[in-house]
């Protein structure tokens, strides 16, 4: 079998075509546009950026620069394109759009392995694809990988902040759970009556992020954004994501007039969660808003809190973590669609599915890479049980740490970078 096909020309699609392709498949690309657009993309070309042009820092020590580095290790044509149509950006690697877009448009066209398929695919796989079709699928596919997926398709994400362990205040936190009932296993920040009037005072009034035209934010009481529910009341949320039952403040010996509760977001224990605080406020907003919850004034935020369109799957439920769907004869999912979150991570998980495609059908062993590699550990994390699957981008968060203690954060997320970086090229000279 020498043929392949992937569907959609986004980012991740054209990644896992060039990847199949590259290892001599003959790869059938179907892209619906120029002939039916999405609301949000407006260029002909293939991997249009409809957000920003950037595509964060370049610097290793960082977790989408790490990513970027171990991408370019895997052969990324779309990190190709972005050093060809980069603009000044300061330390981030930046492009110009249209340049961009065509770079890539014009590697694929040209590529002997690969046909271009202008046209909407609507019949889904029954083997040998890879699916990228993106957070905005059109009606007509969606309601087929509903039909094949077991109803494990989401619409919005609706998920909170999280912070990294390391830089929450525990001279002001404290580990409890409520009735003392269970393990201690949250990080509880505490608030008395004159920082929770200032706090909610904040939160009523700051900005949140103006919807599409496209979108029509339907709000769950289960995934209400923290700002929306606030605004039902002063007390709203002493009786909701904040209310302080069952907790004994140990610097004071009182039960707070609020609180504030974080969830592990790993096993390591690196990352936490603000339970209940998803939200639509700014980035810029969140920041200012959230650092006034004692403990977390210096978080350093591995993931903003969203509420947007954005197609994804349950992937725990129902793909492996080399994005392939269980149970299926060779279909794989690519780009937001499974979990991932950024342009980067997009592609990225275009590369792991085309490559990992391949060596299905060349008979090889299955595609392993690292969880101390970036790419790696957002596989882990698309396919690991998790009761409230949301979307992730790449942090530091994610990566297991390391096991001398290194105090100042630079170098520490330099030596993890170095490590993941040795131990990718390490895992592909073994392809």
């Amino acid at each position: 079998m020498n043929e392949v096909t992937v569907i959609g020309g986004g980012l991740a699609g054209c990644e896992a075509a060039w990847a199949l392709a590259e290892r001599g498949f003959e790869v059938r690309l179907y892209e619906m546009k120029p002939k039916k657009f999405t609301p949000a993309h407006h260029y002909e070309g293939l991997a249009e950026l409809v957000c920003s042009n950037s595509l964060k820092a370049s610097r290793i020590n960082s977790a989408c620069g790490m990513l970027k580095a171990e991408m370019r290790i895997l052969g990324s044509l779309i990190l190709e394109a972005a050093d060809n149509a980069a603009v000044p950006a300061g330390g981030a690697l930046a492009v110009n759009r249209e340049r961009f877009s065509d770079y890539v448009t014009a590697k694929i066209k040209a590529h002997e392995n690969i046909t271009l398929v202008e046209e909407e695919a609507t019949d889904f796989p029954r083997s040998n694809t890879v699916i990228a079709t993106g957070p905005l699928t059109s009606d007509a596919f969606a309601g087929e990988i509903q039909k094949h997926c077991g109803n494990t398709l989401s619409f919005y994400d609706a998920a909170a902040p999280i912070v990294s362990a390391d830089s929450i205040d525990m001279s002001k936190a404290f580990f409890a759970t409520r009735y003392d009932k269970g393990e201690a296993d949250y990080i509880n920040c505490p608030m008395n009556k004159e920082q929770y009037e200032a706090f909610y005072a904040e939160l009523v009034s700051a900005e949140t992020v103006p919807l599409k035209e496209f979108e029509t934010l339907t709000v769950y009481e289960g995934c209400m954004p923290v700002e929306v529910l606030a605004k039902r009341g002063a007390k709203s949320l002493c009786y909701g994501c904040m209310k302080p039952v069952g907790l004994i403040d140990p610097n004071t010996g009182h039960r707070p007039w609020a609180a504030v509760q974080l969830r592990k977001e790993n096993i390591e224990g690196s990352a936490y969660n603000l339970v209940g605080f998803q939200t639509n406020l700014k980035f810029p907003e969140q920041q200012r808003v959230f650092r006034m919850i004692p403990g977390l004034e210096n978080a350093e935020f591995l993931r903003y809190g969203v509420m947007h369109r954005n197609t994804f799957l349950n992937s725990p439920l129902i793909l492996n973590n080399r994005f392939m769907l269980k149970e299926s004869n060779g279909v794989y999912f690519a780009g937001q669609m499974t979990g991932v979150e950024g342009y980067i991570e997009s592609a990225m998980s275009g590369i792991v599915a085309g490559q990992s495609l391949a060596r299905r059908l060349n008979g090889q062993e299955r595609l392993y890479l690292p969880k101390t590699t970036m790419c790696g550990a957002l596989c882990s994390y698309v396919a690991a049980e998790n009761a409230d699957f949301q979307p992730m981008g790449a942090n530091m968060g994610i990566l297991p740490p390391l096991e001398e203690h290194i105090r100042d954060k630079q170098d520490r997320y330099l030596k993890i970078a170095e490590r993941g970086l040795a131990d990718m090229r390490e895992a592909v000279g073994s392809f």
